[in-house]
């Protein structure tokens, strides 16, 4: 790789591209110092003379997402240094920039990133057959286009893919399905938020930088909205550098590369990736230059715009009726011939997708308030609703949830006035609606955080789904008013967005060669901070904006978008509310009696972000090997080492047997959440016991065995909570009588009242119990083997087969003295049954319990015992003292 680039991009060209940036960076420089003045004016007047947009009535936060991650986890990522796949663990922070560790332990220690990816100008994708399109639509060489072949293999066929124009492209693959949908929600936020890159804080650079930017590609003939206007000033400063550099540079590199058309469009990504980084460093530190040198002038223009505001003002006003009378007589011409028919049906096309979305988050959002409600419905304690309270509370940066309010928005289509009005694409405007609605989304759910707060400080034994159902019908009430608010303005702001290039395009020949003679009339003490350029423009505006809002109006009044009339201002309708906090409620250091574990989190938890989206986990499916998403310990997945069984049953016995005499409910196995939530280190730990050799047993005494202690399913949880002991008897050959077999819990104090056995007809030569334990330890081995490699697999086969073989033949004798045990004992050591059933040959027993079964609540149910739980005999049950 290094030698592609190197050979290709040699010093002369290197300086070639540094001349190219710096020519560009100058012309540009001197446009925006121009607009930077303006800009100020701008603000200033703004402050003096005040006005604004009303104020909302939803609460907005600072910074949401503090102390917050998006996403991490694992999956393959392809390194285009030595072309092959590898498994990357990737961390999503608040930053929405994507770090790539070695692993998950790497990221734990803290160990620096391979590598960063800010995903502004970038598109994510899921299929091959996609990402091949934009290559071939993007200019490239024309022998590449023609290649047909595989441009890359990807392990799985569940691919994702970073794709930019200038940039590195990134290629990642998962496992499923449902990782790929998640991973490819995750990356399409990373690219909505990083594009949208400039801070409307700041009320001079940013709005100099947009108009600089504006007016720099209109005398290059480029009008419209311009897609690569992505991520901060450096990179949108660099994609205005390859836009004019690249097609330069292909023209001399490429058809100078050797080797196959997908070799050498691969070739060319990795130039194209080294030119665009050169362009993003030089970018950025002449735009850090430039906007050193404005601020140094910030405090003397400003000082003057202060002493002379009254007559600057006079004086623009004066050059805009100038302007106004030159200009508006051919702007209405091309406005009623060209512009008016089609504001209607722009409109329209807008308002379709972006009601829907809006509507999405308002379902999505009601949906979420009731769960609230209902779950404190069930449990009104405050710790349940600190615990729901911390779940909603991010819900705007939820990719996932959050997809199907930005799928409705992505079903906008300009078809049709995109060639009319020179739009080169609706991207713009969607990612612009998605970022509304988000922001909608957390406001609302943000208000209602404080609303609950509020509520609970001053009625503190008011009902608390009563609390939450009045919260939730004000912030609906509020939400319904500002998103017909943002809405509108939105719709204002695209159809300008739209109309006004247009209009400056169709315009421009008529009327810019005569407006440099307009500069006469502004005094040059005036001069930097009136621009006819700027004027010109406004006049055009002014224009247009009559038509367009009403345009709005009409729609509002229709109500087919739920759009309040302008008539409708809640103004001061909760003036209290705008007092509240601005800062994000800590739910859990408002509970008294909060674990104190979560107050002391010392610098494990600053590292162990809150981690916003969850991880993956597909029921039935392993753990995968390289860390991925889905690696998340769950009951399914645990797995268990059958020689640390004897020993760890044995000190469960002999627990729950004390735990039994003192009448507190025994120990129960982790629950599917408990086992969930486990560490992997701690379920190694559980698996670390060596084996305990067993002792000899004495003749004629049966060893006895329970079942494993941590369960491989659901049903067995159910099992081990509300344990049942299945106890089975041997008969003779000659009993040939059909008997039934009772299975009930033992309660505390209860006696043995009866005894019913089960008589099976086995043949002597074949050992009962064997297809037991070979399906027992089939199952053990399917657990051990699904986390073990193939070389193991073989290898404890051979060895549990052995061990089968002797343990057949050891039950064949035990079962023998079952046999005559069970004979003897019942003749003398039983009492006779009360049943009207007793029978010499018929015995009604009543299920015995173990000890560890004593006061667990629930319905038991019988469990599947081994052979070896078999051999309990009937006479230890009997002999069992009552309480």
């Amino acid at each position: 790789m290094g030698d592609v680039i190197s050979s290709n991009l040699d010093e002369g060209k290197r300086e070639m591209i540094t001349a190219h940036t710096r020519a560009v960076m100058k012309e540009f420089g001197k446009v925006y110092e121009e607009q930077y003045a303006v800009a100020l004016f701008n603000s200033v007047r703004f402050e003096i003379e005040g006005g604004g947009t009303p104020q909302t009535q939803l609460l907005h936060r600072k910074d949401p997402l503090k102390n917050k991650s998006i996403f991490s986890g694992g999956l393959f990522n392809y390194l285009e240094e030595s072309k092959k796949w590898r498994s990357r663990f990737l961390y999503v922070g608040d930053t929405y920039n994507i770090s790539l560790y070695e692993s998950k332990a790497a990221y734990d220690r803290g160990i620096q990133s391979k590598g960063t990816i800010n995903c502004a100008g970038y598109r994510a994708l899921t299929s091959m057959e996609e990402y091949l399109g934009l290559l071939n639509n993007s200019p490239s060489d024309a022998k590449a286009k023609g290649g047909t072949a595989q441009f890359l293999k990807c392990p799985t066929q569940y691919p994702l893919i970073l794709w930019h124009p200038y940039a590195r492209h990134h290629y990642f693959c998962v496992m499923t399905e449902k990782e790929q949908q998640k991973w490819h929600a995750v990356f399409q936020d990373c690219v909505r938020h990083t594009n949208n890159g400039l801070s409307e804080e700041c009320k001079v650079a940013t709005p100099a930088f947009t108009d600089a930017l504006r007016l720099y590609r209109q005398a290059k003939g480029h009008y419209g909205t311009w897609d690569m206007m992505c991520g901060n000033q450096a990179q949108i400063l660099a994609n205005l550098v390859m836009e004019t550099l690249q097609p330069e540079l292909k023209n001399m590199i490429v058809p100078r590369l050797k080797g196959k058309p997908q070799q050498r469009q691969k070739d060319w990504m990795l130039i194209s990736d080294a030119v665009y980084r050169q362009v993003l460093l030089q970018t950025r530190s002449q735009h850090e230059a430039l906007v050193q040198s404005c601020e140094v002038q910030h405090p003397r223009l400003d000082a003057a715009l202060r002493t002379d505001m009254d007559q600057i003002i006079t004086s623009k006003e004066h050059v805009t009726g100038k302007i106004r009378a030159f200009v508006l007589p051919r702007a209405n011409q091309l406005l009623s011939s060209s512009v008016q028919p089609y504001i209607n049906s722009i409109l329209e096309a807008l308002m379709e997708p972006t009601s829907r979305g809006f509507a999405e988050v308002r379902e999505i959002l009601f949906r979420e308030l009731v769960e609230v409600s209902k779950n404190v419905m069930n449990d009104s304690s405050k710790e349940k609703l600190v615990e729901h309270m911390e779940k909603i509370s991010m819900l705007a940066f939820h990719p996932v949830k959050m997809q199907s309010c930005y799928e409705k928005m992505e079903m906008l289509n300009l078809e049709g006035l995109q060639q009319r009005f020179d739009v080169s694409s609706p991207s713009v405007f969607i990612q612009r609606a998605q970022i509304l609605m988000r922001q909608q989304m957390d406001n609302g759910v943000y208000t209602f955080e404080q609303l609950v707060h509020q509520s609970l400080q001053e009625h503190s034994g008011e009902d608390l789904c009563k609390t939450i159902q009045r919260c939730q019908d004000r912030v609906l009430k509020k939400y319904d008013y500002d998103s017909s608010s943002v809405r509108k303005k939105f719709f204002r702001e695209a159809l300008l967005q739209i109309i006004i290039p247009y209009m400056l395009k169709q315009l421009s020949p008529s009327c810019s060669p005569d407006l440099p003679k307009f500069k006469e009339l502004i005094f040059e003490d005036f001069s930097r901070f009136i621009l006819v350029e700027n004027i010109y423009e406004e006049v055009v505006l002014q224009s247009i904006t009559k038509d367009i809002m009403m345009a709005v109006k009409e729609a509002a009044v229709q109500r087919r978008h739920n759009l309040y009339r302008d008539s409708v201002v809640l103004t001061n309708s909760d003036p209290n509310l705008h007092l509240l906090g601005e800062d994000a409620i800590d739910w859990a250091g408002q509970i008294e009696g909060a674990k104190e574990g979560e107050k002391q989190g010392g610098e494990a938890a600053k590292r162990r972000r809150k981690q916003i989206v969850s991880m993956i986990h597909l029921e039935g499916m392993p753990p995968l090997p390289y860390e991925s998403c889905q690696e998340v310990p769950g009951v399914d997945n645990i797995p268990e080492e059958k020689e640390g069984w004897e020993k760890l049953e044995s000190q469960k016995l002999e627990e729950s047997k004390l735990e039994a005499s003192k009448s507190e409910p025994p120990e129960s196995e982790p629950s599917e959440v408990e086992s969930s939530k486990l560490e992997p280190l701690e379920l190694e730990s559980l698996k670390s016991e060596p084996p305990k050799p067993e002792s000899p047993k004495p003749e004629g005494q049966v060893a006895v065995k329970t079942d494993p202690g941590s369960p491989d399913s659901i049903g067995q949880i159910r099992h081990l909570i509300n344990p049942v002991l299945e106890v089975v008897g041997l008969a003779s050959e000659e009993d040939k009588s059909q008997l039934t077999n009772g299975v009930f819990p033992l309660e505390e104090c209860d006696e043995v009242k009866h005894v019913v056995t089960v008589t099976e007809t086995v043949q002597r030569q074949s050992p009962i119990g064997k297809g037991l334990i070979d399906e027992t330890k089939d199952e053990t081995h399917a657990e051990v083997d699904g986390r073990s490699d193939a070389a193991g697999k073989d290898q404890t086969s051979d060895t549990d087969l052995s061990e089968d073989q002797q343990a057949v033949s050891a039950i064949e004798s035990a079962i023998q003295q079952i046999v005559n045990a069970v004979r003897e004992d019942s003749d003398d050591e039983f009492p006779q049954s009360s049943s009207t059933n007793s029978s010499p040959n018929h015995h009604d027993d009543s299920g015995f319990q173990s000890p560890a079964n004593e006061n667990v609540e629930g319905e038991p149910q019988p469990i599947t015992v081994d052979a070896e739980q078999v051999t309990l005999t009937l006479v230890e049950e009997a002999k069992t003292p009552p309480c």
